[in-house]
């Protein structure tokens, strides 16, 4: 799941400290906000949001999240410079309305996220939040346009004004060294398909000798959901301390992860992760999609191709191996039952839900509301949606789909519910995503809950309606991890297609690896380092005779 998208999040996701407890009545506060010039010439369609933050550092927009400030939000259409824009008690907010926020001292700030018009092949004009494929989130994405802080008092009918002048830069570009290398690739499968350019973004981190021997070619693994391949870094200075564990994760520092990856006795392989920005997620999941577009063609076809003729890779299906978590671990899970012959071995972590039945913990199929579980004749209980690894529920479905309702309306939200919903769901009428629940009541759409599952995006129904042919073709090649007390409840769709699995037929055992006790979403088994040691001896074992193993493991 993109949260912490691991990037890994998220990601993929924020820790939360807590959710804000119930609001007092306040005065109707109102906000008057303009647009200088400066920061924005002609017209402005996009997402205003003015964050009051409890605190006065950092600014409000750094601490966006559903733990952060309170938020208050209009969309933006075709709005001038100078122009006054309201935001009163009508503005949608999050967790409550701008009247209910208690009488008090706040730093607000405005943000807003500027939309693009483009014409899609499909025929359908929308408006957006475009980029170049970098991973960037709405209140630092380059090109977007806030307010400076001010702290006031809210709470007694104050009008308060706001004027956006600044403007979001282009965040420095990381140079290439001796061992990472960074390409930007044009697809023009989806560039077709959105009517402008769009680029997916790869980091390639390098073997020891690469540059010594060119004539040798490379096995490798794709890591979904990272920035730079295993958090790979040269820096001893920005690492906790040498040679410890994260107890939380189990994972070595990206320095100590350095050390090892040029030490004699790792294998030699090439890793590579990417960065596919959409105009809905950080992350297009690597399929194809009627909201996105066909990324899984575009990475297949044409990206990885080119990787491996520019860093001479093996490019047969035994030597690309794929790994990832949370938003990578489903990423993982559908390239390898999506494209079962080219690539040659799947370490799924912790995916996003794999079994729609639960989708954490609602099934889209069954339930009626996303937001309540009937608990007996006069009550019902509100689903979770994130808990700490002792079981404290950290905020629920309903708070969370009222929060992305805030940050962006048509599933412009840019976070998890929005990304899912654009990546399996069908178009609506208007062109954007259709909504697998009312975001406001939490009532479940059915017919989009079918089309998810018909058009393969419940990755244990799409794995059993075509095991008959898939089941040989992934013999020993699934492998998959995940906490007990996963945060966001991720383990029960795991456990739930290892039970579908042990029973199919014909029966190919694939490897199951649960953490306990208390692991959560950011648990891993092996170290980096263990973990690329155990693809290399994967990739020998499984080599065509004919293949020179040794020249790679010089």
């Amino acid at each position: 799941m993109s949260f912490v998208m691991r990037f890994r999040l998220l990601p993929c996701l924020i820790i939360p400290l807590a959710v804000m407890g119930p609001p007092l009545a306040a005065q109707g506060a109102r906000f008057e906000v303009t647009v200088a010039a400066a920061a924005h010439q002609g017209s402005l369609t996009g997402r205003l949001i003015v964050a009051a933050s409890q605190r006065a550092e950092p600014e409000p927009r750094y601490l966006i999240s559903p733990q952060g400030p309170a938020l208050f939000a209009v969309d933006l259409e075709g709005v001038r410079p100078g122009e006054t824009i309201v935001i009163d008690s009508q503005a949608l907010g999050y967790p409550f309305s701008l009247e209910e926020l208690e009488p008090g001292e706040y730093t607000v700030q405005a943000i807003v996220n500027v939309y693009e018009r483009v014409n899609r092949s499909d025929g359908h004009t929308i408006w957006v939040p475009a980029n170049d494929g970098t991973i960037e989130f709405f209140n630092t994405a380059a090109g977007n346009i806030y307010s400076e802080p001010q702290t006031v008092a809210l709470g007694n009918g104050e009008t308060v004004r706001l004027e956006i002048t600044r403007v979001i830069p282009d965040a420095p570009v990381p140079e290439d060294t001796e061992w990472v290398k960074r390409v930007r690739i044009r697809s023009e499968t989806l560039t077709r398909f959105w009517g402008r350019p769009i680029y997916i973004n790869a980091t390639v981190l390098l073997p020891r000798g690469f540059d010594d021997h060119p004539d040798v070619r490379y096995p490798v693994i794709f890591t979904m959901g990272h920035s730079v391949p295993f958090s790979f870094t040269t820096d001893s200075t920005r690492v906790r301390r040498l040679g410890e564990i994260n107890p939380v994760t189990g994972l070595e520092t990206g320095y100590d992860f350095y050390e090892e990856w040029i030490s004699d006795t790792m294998p030699r392989m090439v890793a590579i992760s990417f960065q596919q920005q959409t105009p809905y997620f950080p992350d297009s999941y690597s399929v194809n999609s009627a909201n996105n577009g066909p990324y899984g063609d575009a990475m297949v076809e044409e990206v990885i191709p080119e990787l491996e003729r520019r860093f001479r890779l093996i490019g047969q299906p035994y030597a690309r191996l794929v790994e990832g978590a949370s938003t990578g671990g489903w990423q993982t899970l559908a390239l390898q039952l999506k494209h079962p012959d080219f690539f040659g071995g799947a370490w799924v972590l912790q995916p996003d839900p794999i079994d729609f039945t639960s989708y954490q913990l609602v099934d889209i199929y069954q339930d009626t509301s996303a937001f309540t579980l009937p608990a007996g004749q006069f009550i019902t209980a509100d689903r979770p949606f994130r808990r700490t690894v002792e079981g404290q529920i950290a905020w629920t479905v309903r708070q969370l789909s009222r929060f992305e309702e805030v940050l962006g309306t048509r599933g412009r939200s840019g976070f998890q519910l929005g990304a899912w919903q654009a990546i399996y769901g069908p178009v609506d009428a208007d062109g954007y995503p259709t909504p697998l629940w009312d975001n406001l009541t939490g009532t479940i759409d059915h017919d989009v809950a079918q089309y998810m599952r018909e058009h393969g995006y419940d990755l244990r129904a799409y794995a059993e309606e075509h095991w008959a042919t898939l089941g040989p073709k992934l013999r020993g090649k699934l492998h998959f991890f995940s906490g007990d007390m996963d945060d966001f409840y991720l383990n029960v769709a795991v456990y739930d297609f290892e039970e579908w699995l042990r029973s199919a037929d014909p029966n190919y055992p694939a490897e199951f690896t649960y953490g306990r006790p208390k692991k959560g979403h950011s648990w891993h088994e092996y170290t980096w380092a263990q973990l690329v040691r155990r693809m290399g001896r994967y990739v020998r074992r499984n080599a065509p005779s004919s293949a020179h193993t040794d020249s790679w493991n010089y």
